[in-house]
């Protein structure tokens, strides 16, 4: 860095579950129960690993018999692994604004993938997953791709966050771009304040990894005497491949297992780290993905278990993730959650886990508290979860065992042989579905349209999508949400 000032494994059936809540505040905290923090107990510590562009099919106590990931693997065998988790929408920042906040994205007034000359970014008004728990004495820290503003007002240590290095989008916004070299300016690395350094070539890329997880072991290290929140948002395995000297081949399926192999080591160093210092059972830590994976790039690309289309789409390749949680204290070790839930769930457990008080706006996700414990009969936390993509297009739904695309373009790569060695293939354009109905317990692959023998699950989940759209807008309707809340932008 220079200085400056289709391997496709078994697909897991989810069960249908019963009928919860729409949109709306998350409002209640009970009294302390098991888990919860207590004026007797210090609240727990938080660790969330966010990788980017991870295949739902991308680890082996998912079904992936290419790439081991032995301590993925134990977190998994240790808490619980969710078969059926989304993130709000398949693409980078507004996958990342939901997680930190709670709300689908485009009540933030944040859609897509932000790029270095975009001018706005997720509002200081907003309430992170930080600032939440700082008012309780938590050291809180972010290490990795933060992609929600690149300007000074949106950074991380304006958010909630103690400390920040990474990098400020994803890595192919740079001069080495396959498509656009021209288009991208030099990548750099942030500090606390901006960019100390730039990241000219593969052989900076290859040490991010690594460097982000020193970060952290090293954070846990300093914070083990007091409550902490620990965010690592990883740069892998986003194209361009990279990886560190210790991981480069050692696998017998290419670039992308080594990436894979590399940030399972990662996960394992701060999982020892937590070990070392005696708070890794006081620790809830998440595993998950920002969106499904880039599948066009071939050999260079994750894998979605056999879920059709991936990153880019609201097919269930593009938008169903991997997301294991581990909490001895909460969840029961070596179970599965099967209910539908989303990364907007994140931020309303913690509040619940911690005590912490909500934030003051409204936001979208529900404490899901109850599926952590495995609590049986336990309602799901919604009625149904909306995915929004492009620009404000509500584009599918999902209510139970049903998923319901309603009419709108994507791009696909049916037909298309994928890209290799780092060189993407070009996809479909134009491709239109919907409406059509699937049912995702017979049919997760979203294969056969099923919306004329159902009409009454249709009549609802269209009731349920007016109400949708009311509230947060739908540009496929020519609908203007009445609560989207527009973000800062920087003139």
């Amino acid at each position: 860095m220079s200085r400056t000032p289709e391997h496709r494994v078994e697909l897991r059936r989810a069960a249908p579950r019963g009928i919860g809540v729409l949109l709306g505040l998350f409002v209640g905290i009970d009294v302390a129960v098991a888990g919860q923090a207590s004026d007797a107990d210090p609240p727990p510590n938080i660790v969330i690993v966010f990788t980017d562009d991870q295949g739902w099919g991308d680890l082996s106590c998912y079904g992936s018999t290419d790439i081991p990931t032995p301590n993925i693997d134990r977190l998994a065998a240790e808490g619980m692994r969710f078969t059926d988790f989304y993130v709000s929408q398949p693409v980078c920042s507004a996958s990342r604004a939901s997680l930190l906040t709670g709300c689908y994205p485009n009540r933030l007034g944040i859609s897509g993938a932000l790029a270095p000359s975009a001018r706005h970014g997720l509002d200081p008004d907003e309430t992170t997953i930080a600032e939440v728990v700082k008012p309780l004495g938590y050291a809180t820290a972010c290490f990795g791709k933060w992609h929600l503003g690149h300007l000074q007002p949106f950074l991380p240590t304006r958010q909630g966050f103690d400390e920040y290095e990474g990098i400020p989008y994803s890595n192919d916004m740079w001069p080495g771009h396959p498509e656009s070299p021209k288009a991208w300016p030099r990548l750099p690395w942030y500090g606390p304040d901006g960019p100390i350094e730039f990241i000219d070539d593969l052989d900076d890329q290859q040490m991010i990894t690594r460097r982000l997880t020193d970060l952290s072991v090293n954070f846990v290290n300093r914070n083990a005497d007091r409550p902490f929140l620990l965010y690592v948002p990883h740069s892998m395995p986003h194209v361009p491949l990279a990886v560190g000297p210790e991981f480069r081949q050692s696998s017998m399926y290419g670039p992308y297992a080594d990436v894979i192999k590399e940030i399972d080591w990662s996960v394992g160093a701060i999982v020892e780290a937590l070990e070392e210092q005696g708070v890794l059972d006081r620790t809830i830590f998440i595993f998950a993905s920002d969106n499904g994976p880039w599948i066009n790039y071939g050999d260079h690309a994750g894998t979605t278990g056999g879920l059709r289309e991936g990153k880019g789409t609201t097919f269930e390749g593009g938008v169903r993730v991997p997301f294991v949680v581990r909490y001895p204290p909460v969840v029961p070790a070596g179970t599965t959650c099967e209910t539908p839930c989303m990364t907007i769930d994140v931020l309303p457990t913690i509040v619940e886990l911690t005590n912490a008080a909500p934030p003051a706006r409204k936001i979208d996700g529900r404490s899901i508290l109850a599926q952590f414990r495995g609590t049986p009969g336990a309602d799901p936390p919604h009625e149904a979860l909306f995915f929004w993509y492009r620009k404000d297009e509500l584009q599918a739904m999902r209510m139970g065992r049903w998923k319901l695309h309603f009419p709108h373009a994507y791009r696909s790569l049916e037909g298309r042989p994928p890209g290799n060695n780092g060189r993407p293939a070009k996809y479909t354009y134009g491709v239109r579905i919907g409406p059509a109905l699937f049912d995702l317990v017979e049919d997760p692959g979203e294969l056969e349209n099923v919306a004329a023998a159902h009409p009454e699950v249709v009549a609802r989940m269209r009731e349920l999508a007016a109400s949708a759209r009311t509230e947060l807008g739908d540009s496929l309707s020519k609908v203007d949400g009445l609560e989207i809340r527009r973000p800062m932008r920087v003139e």
